[in-house]
């Protein structure tokens, strides 16, 4: 991953999306009446209207597309956007900084031997489907590193989605520019201090499902479910690049920075 200014790039060409909310449509209609609006296939950038929750999907809707994306704030959080106003778009797109996210790939088997495939953003998540906790064997590139954790799953995240569920359940903040990903337990039961671990981003994650039958789990790669898997191979896809752009002063790098200091 990496940040860098675009200064030099022109964006004339703009493809606004907006989530399903009132006040999301209400500025984009404002913005294409200021900026105009082409298709996407000929977009210098999209800008997202939304919230985290529009940017994850905008960024999987344009993965491989080769096009920088650019969110403005109209839902809650916005931990992924920036801050919303109708002036000046063009001069803050042409000053904004850029962000390289690589995206983890999942690939899972079902107990009926199906197959899945999915890329996630933020993290891939094993999570117990009843009430019996879920009981997991973890593997890094081939070695059994873990013989049996009992919880109520366990995740691995990029450095962009280390604030994310990855920060719910206790897992450490990674910066963006970091070769990492974290695993994290989610409310782990045996080992019971175990507390997770920072790996490389070059390592395979494998984590085989033990007693699937008698106690279910479904593997979630962002918002992709796939149920009753009995093992889930997990590693980043340096193949593709997923560019962020943001405001000087207000990037995805700094943001996580703060985050490590907020109270």
């Amino acid at each position: 991953m990496s940040e860098s200014s675009m200064h030099g790039r022109r964006f004339e060409r703009i493809n606004f999306l907006a989530a399903d909310t009132p006040e999301a449509a209400h500025a984009r209609a404002r913005l294409v009446g200021r900026y105009g609006d082409v298709h996407s296939d000929e977009a210098d950038v999209v800008v997202a209207l939304g919230g985290d929750g529009l940017m994850l999907q905008t960024l999987h809707r344009f993965m491989g597309r080769n096009v920088p994306i650019y969110g403005m704030n109209r839902g809650s959080v916005g931990f992924l956007m920036n801050e919303y106003r109708e002036t000046g778009l063009r001069k803050r797109l042409a000053a904004a900084q850029s962000s390289i996210i690589h995206p983890l790939i999942m690939v899972a088997e079902s107990q009926a031997g199906k197959k899945a495939t999915a890329h996630a953003i933020n993290e891939v998540s094993l999570l117990r489907q009843s009430a019996q906790a879920a009981k997991l064997r973890v593997f890094v590139d081939g070695h059994v590193r873990l013989e049996e954790l009992v919880a109520d799953g366990v995740l691995v995240s990029t450095p962009a989605g280390s604030t994310a569920y990855n920060l719910s359940a206790n897992g450490p903040i990674l910066p963006l520019g970091a070769p990492l990903m974290a695993l994290t337990p989610i409310s782990a039961f045996r080992p019971r201090r175990w507390r997770g671990a920072l790996l490389s981003d070059k390592v395979e994650v494998l984590i085989e499902v033990l007693e699937a039958a008698k106690r279910p789990v479904a593997a979630v790669a962002d918002h992709y479910e796939f149920r009753d898997v009995v093992w889930v191979r997990v590693t980043t896809d340096h193949s593709v690049g997923l560019e962020l752009l943001h405001d000087p002063g207000h990037s995805m790098e700094e943001r996580i920075l703060r985050e490590q200091f907020r109270p």
